[in-house]
């Protein structure tokens, strides 16, 4: 393909640059990685482990974002400068406390018993970093519980076993599809990622 028609395509179609170009996704999570093959994003997976502590007089959606700064910051300085890095992280916040993942089973029956028939904050911070180019933003969904009764909670976490989870849940599981009451947003941002959102950002790269 010469470099006329190449543009010609790229220009009237922004979007197929995504599936031809190549992008790192700086996350381990499998609901990232499908969210971004649904989206027919080409991409490779690489980790660098990060210290994912942040200043304590950050808000909860500043938090999200710096998260993911030092994960995809910290994989663009292993690769080549061409290469274009997508890092994410979600925390879930009810009553201006950050709610993380939980330590053991005990841990996620409480957190789960603390969301219970309440209105809680899923937050995904995104940035994109490509050598000294970074894009950042967060995306905010409210995510209400109907009342769950204590055997339900016990039963999706013996079950579903969502240790690696922040908030103890996954909306696409069990508890999400009998325990959810209402959603404010993207469904997506819930699951990991507004991938929307980050196709968008994603093409002001190609």
């Amino acid at each position: 393909m010469d470099y006329v028609n190449r543009y010609f395509i790229y220009a009237v179609f922004p979007y197929l640059s995504l599936i031809m170009a190549k992008f790192i996704l700086a996350s381990a999570s499998p609901r990232r990685k499908q969210l971004l093959n649904w989206a027919e994003v080409d991409f490779e997976i690489i980790i660098h482990p990060t210290d994912e502590s942040y200043p304590s007089e950050l808000p909860p959606e500043e938090v999200a974002i710096y998260i993911a700064l030092q994960k995809a910051t910290a994989v663009a300085a292993k690769v080549e400068k061409d290469k274009i890095v997508i890092g994410a992280d979600t925390i879930v916040v009810i009553n201006d406390e950050i709610i993380g993942k939980p330590k053991d089973r005990l841990d996620a029956i409480r957190i789960l018993s603390q969301l219970n028939g309440a209105c809680h904050k899923v937050i995904t911070g995104v940035a994109i970093v490509q050598h000294d180019k970074k894009i950042s933003f967060y995306d905010s969904t409210e995510v209400v519980f109907h009342s769950l009764k204590p055997e339900e909670i016990e039963f999706y976490v013996d079950k579903y076993k969502p240790y690696d989870k922040a908030g103890a849940y996954a909306i696409q599981e069990w508890i999400g599809v009998i325990g959810i009451k209402k959603v404010n947003g993207d469904f997506y941002n819930v699951m990991g990622l507004p991938v929307s959102r980050v196709v968008q950002a994603l093409s002001q790269f190609s």
